[in-house]
């Protein structure tokens, strides 16, 4: 799962995996209790698991442009990827008489994580410069060649930029990870091979199948009536009944209503009640208690927007933002501090080997390096990415951003090499919350890079919004490109499978990307308009993400400023997330760890303008919770299952709804509880 406040679990919760206390996971160990259960498979990377990863993954990315436009997150494939490319994979097998393992079926995975991934541009930056007239007259249609060539420097950019942080997040850190490790699960639970784990897969297969066309079938509905298959109105009618203005105001005004987003029912099907409770704190805070008050007297004019009204400073959503801001980041460099070693190690280590190429190149004899730090990592050497394939990668890609940063979007050199720096610590901050709670806050990250470049020397305003909004661009792409390959590296370091493989099928998989992720672009933008036009007032598509990025760029490029109350406690909050690392790592019992206040996640919430969003993922956690309980067996090996099968099922709805709307189907034809002549519709 993957959040823009990107607008996409420390510690989960499920007994049989005890890593997620972070405890040390002897991955070798296991895989070697295990390997009378599985396969022989002489190789692992194979085209057929490449090709149907990533044509999985176009499903994905269809759904993540949807949620991205529609309420500013986005999700991963992984399990989707696991699980129907298993039951595909499978087949083909048996039908072509050749071997089939976890593996492979790794492999299958991580392609449909590349390839369904890379929307994050086109639900933020890219629209955003449409609406602000900084790309001229023209038109997505007339920007195809740019629009690709961004896509490509996005998708291998952020993919080798990853490679070298593995040692410090998956070995080291040992993060959770919640839907890489779901993978992992999944995968080994549908390979064992036992008569009850063949049923389990058939089981999982159509638990994710009925969940995806359940989910499906409810968004569809719900575009012909919105009032009863979308937001439920409660409070607004209890407090109509009860003539209780307050209660009216709260649904209203501000947002807390029930949803049948049974993608984010799913979300919190998955996500650690710290999280969960985490994140509702911090949106209650922000946008049920504060923000309201505040309101009411006259200091904040409402809950978004970005452009203050006098006499008020500005919104909630604005107020709110650096201080979610501020706990997000010094939360994840606070944990970075806490695990200095293995990340300098790492370095140490790629320095070392770039001196050793160098001097082959010389023909000099290869330095020793001397170390007293012992890696954990298990894996064999010639599973390994070589350094020099990341680093060429890495630098290759670097001068490709740099050239299409400049030539098609008049963006100067030093500012996207600057950029591109600043990603590298922003990495960081997506790849540590990612880790711990399943979100990845690509928004927050944006919102950095927007600061950083708020100024640069240039008398044209367009340059220099451009400049702004492109270079954050960068290091939102970066920071989703980083977590998924990630994940994949942490999926396949549980199952045991090679990080050189992941990364081939990575590769393939942004391929189908690049092809896919434009023309859903011009599909959308065709469908509905508004989506580029701001002054379309009445949208299907709130496309929060849009605008916070462009409204936050008016606000750091022109005359806006920052309320100084807002400044204060964005200091407060930082130093609040330093101590609280500090606490949790040296004082906090480990049993006590996983009820821990997650900070990140009460950022997450400060920055979301949408209660609805938490709530329902209260609510698909506390289901969760009632079938651990009562089902405890039937939770073990169908949760992710149907976790995925909603959260892609609303996606896909989403392209269905899409495709009525260009075809001129009218949507909202039958408004049941939508309030007075439909306006909460």
């Amino acid at each position: 799962m993957s959040a823009q406040v990107n607008e996409k679990a420390e510690y989960n919760e499920y007994p049989q995996e005890k890593t997620l206390q972070h405890e040390a996971v002897d991955v070798k160990e296991n895989m070697e209790e295990e390997e009378e259960e599985y396969v022989y498979e002489p190789q692992q990377f194979t085209w057929r698991a490449a090709i149907v990863g990533s044509l999985l993954g176009c499903v994905v990315a269809a759904s993540n442009l949807y949620l991205g436009l529609k309420i500013g997150w986005t999700f991963g494939a992984a399990l989707w990827g696991s699980i129907f490319g298993f039951l595909i994979l499978k087949s083909i097998s048996r039908m072509t008489g050749t071997v089939f393992g976890p593996k492979e079926n790794a492999v299958c995975q991580a392609a449909a994580t590349s390839a369904g991934g890379l929307s994050s541009g086109f639900v933020t930056a890219i629209p955003a410069m449409y609406r602000m007239g900084l790309m001229g007259n023209s038109t997505p249609k007339d920007d195809v060649v740019a629009l690709l060539l961004w896509t490509a420097a996005a998708a291998f950019f952020g993919m080798f930029f990853a490679v070298p942080l593995r040692s410090h997040f998956v070995i080291n850190q040992n993060l959770v990870f919640p839907t890489p490790r779901a993978a992992a699960e999944t995968i080994k639970n549908l390979h064992k091979a036992s008569s009850a784990a063949a049923k389990d897969a058939r089981d999982s297969g159509r638990a994710m199948m009925w969940s995806f066309i359940i989910a499906m079938a409810f968004a569809i509905v719900g575009f012909f009536i919105p009032g009863l298959f979308t937001e439920v109105h409660i409070l607004w009618y209890i407090g109509n009944a009860a003539s209780y203005v307050a209660m009216m105001n709260a649904d209203a005004a501000w947002g807390w209503t029930f949803t049948w987003d049974f993608a984010f029912f799913g979300a919190g099907l998955m996500t650690p009640g710290s999280t969960v409770w985490s994140f509702l704190l911090g949106e209650l805070i922000a946008f049920g208690i504060a923000g309201p008050l505040m309101t009411d007297s006259g200091y904040l004019g409402g809950r978004t927007g970005f452009i203050p009204v006098a006499p008020a400073v500005g919104s909630a959503q604005s107020w709110f933002l650096w201080p979610g801001v501020g706990m997000m980041v010094f939360t994840a460099f606070s944990e970075l501090g806490a695990n200095y070693k293995s990340l300098a190690a790492a370095v140490m280590a790629a320095v070392h080997e770039a001196r050793n190429y160098i001097r082959k190149l010389s023909k000099k004899d290869a330095l020793v390096r001397q170390t007293d730090y012992v890696s954990k990592d298990t894996t064999p050497e010639h599973e390994l990415i070589p350094t020099s394939w990341w680093a060429g990668g890495l630098l290759l890609s670097g001068v490709f951003t740099i050239l299409v940063m400049y030539f098609n979007f008049n963006v100067p050199v030093y500012a996207t090499i600057g950029a591109i720096i600043l990603s590298f610590l922003l990495a960081f901050v997506g790849l540590q919350a990612s880790g711990e709670t399943d979100i990845n806050p690509t928004g927050a990250v944006a919102k950095v890079t927007q600061l950083v470049f708020s100024r640069i020397p240039n008398s044209d305003i367009k340059v220099v919004q451009k400049t702004n909004l492109m270079c954050a661009n960068i290091a939102a792409s970066v920071c989703s490109q980083s977590v998924d390959m990630v994940g994949d590296l942490k999926t396949a370091h549980l199952i045991g499978a090679s990080p050189r493989a992941m990364l081939w099928a990575q590769l393939v998989g942004s391929v189908f990307a690049i092809g896919i992720a434009v023309p859903l672009f011009l599909l959308y933008t065709e469908a509905y308009p508004c989506v580029l036009d701001e002054t379309i007032k009445n949208c299907q598509f709130g496309a929060p993400a849009v605008v916070a990025w462009a409204n936050v760029c008016r606000i750091l490029t022109g005359d806006g400023s920052v309320p100084q109350a807002s400044m204060i406690l964005t200091i407060v909050l930082c130093i609040l997330a330093v101590i609280n690392i500090i606490v949790r790592v040296k004082f906090v019992p480990d049993r006590l760890k996983p009820y821990w206040i997650n900070l990140n996640a009460v950022g997450l919430g400060f920055i979301n303008p949408s209660p609805a969003i938490p709530v329902a993922m209260l609510i698909g956690w506390t289901s969760g919770q009632i079938w651990k309980r009562t089902s405890p067996k039937s939770h073990e090996r169908l949760m992710y299952s149907i976790s995925a099968g909603l959260i892609a099922g609303v996606g896909i709805a989403g392209l269905v709804n899409a495709a009525m709307t260009i075809g001129g189907v009218k949507g909202g034809a039958v408004l049941v509880g939508c309030g007075p002549e439909g306006k909460l519709c």
